[in-house]
């Protein structure tokens, strides 16, 4: 059987009773290659087809299917216990592709994908199925929620929050495309796909419940941000508009998105130059 198989398998398993206590060395075995095919990249969590993005569910199934099927256990980490269902990921094979980690405080999860030539500052977490792109920047203070998917040679500024969607299976999670570079303090979530090559100012948050602005093809759209947009905060007049118990009118946040232009270009440039 193919993995995908033996996952789904193990899947209807659980949903007719397996328990963890059930557990046998060859569903482990299951669980086991699964992780280390999502470490290697050969598995995603979601996928690009006919240009949207999909969730792969039998993939998220994996993954919850770690948390149903294991018990709890103590896992050493330097002079720390603690305890989980998985240990934490290892992390020999990121020197061997480039990237860099610093200590005290960046954790990667098992079942989390980091490719090559990136950067990952501490305090950061990467949880599971997570996919981080080659040469992407992931800053300190940063979360990479479970199967959130992170292109290639991306920013993500200090203290900025990527949302985790591991359920419904079958609901998308967030998606940063290749290119992109999202200032500090942004925050991403509820499988919200940013377009390549985007610059986002810093403490925007970009969900689906909030309206984006495109200046560019001038309509208000919600849940993505289209590709090579600059895009920031403002506030736009709230339908509660004026009451009695504050002055002025009520305001909610939106998102503003234009061209990139060519001096936001030189200036990510030249950060890029300060990074190498």
């Amino acid at each position: 059987m193919s993995l995908e198989a033996d996952v789904r398998d193990l899947w209807q398993r659980k949903q007719d009773g397996l328990t963890a206590a059930d557990t046998t060395s060859d569903h482990l075995a299951v669980l086991e290659a699964f992780l280390a095919a999502l470490e290697a990249g050969e598995v995603r969590a979601a996928e690009q087809r006919g240009g949207e993005w999909e969730a792969n569910e039998w993939v998220k199934q994996g993954i919850l299917l770690n948390f149903g099927l294991r018990e709890t256990a103590a896992h050493e980490y330097g002079d720390v216990t603690y305890h989980d269902v998985l240990p934490l990921r290892e992390t020999a094979d990121l020197n061997e592709r480039g990237t860099r980690n610093t200590p005290d405080g960046t954790v990667i999860r098992r079942g989390a994908y980091v490719g090559g030539n990136a950067i990952l500052m501490s305090p950061a977490f990467v949880n599971i199925g997570a996919h981080v792109g080659d040469g992407t920047l992931v800053d300190s203070c940063d979360t990479v929620g479970s199967c959130a998917q992170i292109g290639s040679n991306v920013k993500l500024g200090a203290n900025t929050l990527i949302g985790g969607v591991l359920e419904p299976v079958e609901n998308a999670p967030v998606i940063v495309e290749d290119g992109v570079s999202l200032g500090a303090g942004c925050r991403v979530t509820s499988g919200f796909v940013v377009g390549e090559n985007s610059i986002v100012g810093e403490n925007t948050l970009l969900t689906p419940r909030i309206p984006i602005y495109d200046l560019v093809e001038e309509e208000v759209i919600y849940g993505h941000l289209p590709p090579e947009r600059r895009a920031f905060t403002r506030f736009v007049e709230s339908s509660v508009s004026d009451h009695e118990m504050f002055d002025g009118g009520a305001y909610k946040p939106a998102v503003v998105a234009t061209d990139v232009q060519a001096e936001t270009l030189d200036a990510t440039e030249r950060e890029d130059a300060l990074r190498e």
